[in-house]
């Protein structure tokens, strides 16, 4: 008697019927699943991750490869229980774009999900800039560079403005920091990550500075100006966050002034997100100074910014 199912190399299934002709009826499997949209209970650490994420605007595709870090790192777990080969991948990162969309922030939610998972012991948070990696002699700067590293173990070492390390040329004492940064990723690649920061342009040229750090960053991310609706979606979570709000005429106000000012200013010089913060903190203290002249302190008024109690940087 003929085996009625038999499984081609192939991936089909061969389906063979009991007749004196046989017959083959050929089925091609699917190879693709439905992905559910809500995330299996059993990832606690990506649910808190993702409601962390979630008060952050824009930053799409950063929102994306973090959970695709976060699902590489779990299966990969579950091929080690399986006995399957399960390489370790070095997490060191780049982030690239203008000051204030929010790489720092990233950097520490990204710490706290390592920790979660067991990928780094600690996940704390250690913030750089050349003056404490550059020293003033040589050999210096590579000890100020590997006691850094040393402070990051178990955790990240956050670098802004890494480009830095670069502009001195070949006797600028920053290509000697780069050079220590170099070798420590790779032999202590799973003991701490690195995540370098700064412009587009000026990170292209860095990786350029040394043969072996571009191959060292397997994660680039972009982190894109925002836009004049996620500018003022900032701004109003910022302004619910501390129980105020604006009038019409303030909003409006602030708008036109975010259109103008990102129309005038270089990108580069404008800060986003940290542009705005600036504005709401010092309205608010003007906001205080209006009451407290008027002698006006109502619940309403207490809570509401109005369009002469905005102070922008440039007035």
């Amino acid at each position: 008697m003929d085996q009625p199912f038999r499984m081609k190399s192939n991936g089909q299934i061969r389906v063979v019927l009991n007749s004196q002709k046989k017959k083959t009826v050929t089925k091609e499997l699917p190879d693709f699943q439905v992905v559910p949209k809500d995330i299996p209970p059993e990832h606690a650490a990506l649910k808190e991750i993702e409601e962390e994420l979630g008060s952050l605007v824009g930053m799409e595709e950063m929102k994306r490869m973090i959970k695709e870090i976060y699902a590489w790192i779990y299966v990969n777990k579950k091929r080690e229980e399986m006995g399957l080969k399960a390489r370790k991948q070095a997490l060191h990162m780049m982030f690239k774009g203008n000051p204030g969309t929010g790489k720092t922030t990233v950097a520490r939610i990204i710490g706290k999900l390592f920790q979660k998972m067991n990928v780094l012991t600690k996940g704390h948070l250690i913030e750089a800039e050349r003056a404490d990696l550059v020293g003033e002699y040589i050999g210096h700067t590579a000890q100020k560079t590997r006691d850094l590293i040393k402070k990051a173990q178990g955790g990240i070492l956050f670098i802004d403005e890494a480009y830095s390390l670069g502009r001195g040329g070949e006797k600028d004492f920053g290509k000697e920091a780069i050079d220590t940064l170099v070798k420590h990723m790779e032999d202590k690649q799973h003991e701490f990550i690195l995540i370098l920061a700064g412009y587009s342009r000026e990170m292209d040229y860095f990786l350029t500075l040394n043969p072996g750090l571009h191959s060292r960053f397997p994660l680039v991310i972009d982190f894109p100006d925002y836009n004049i609706e996620q500018l003022m979606d900032i701004a109003g979570r910022m302004l619910n966050e501390r129980e105020y709000t604006f009038s019409h005429e303030a909003e409006k106000k602030l708008r036109d002034h975010l259109i103008w000012v990102k129309a005038v200013l270089n990108p580069n010089s404008f800060s986003n997100g940290r542009y705005v913060r600036n504005v709401i903190e010092k309205s608010v203290r003007a906001q205080a100074m209006r009451l407290l002249m008027l002698n006006s302190y109502d619940r309403h008024e207490l809570m509401t910014l109005r369009s002469n109690d905005l102070v922008f940087e440039e007035d």
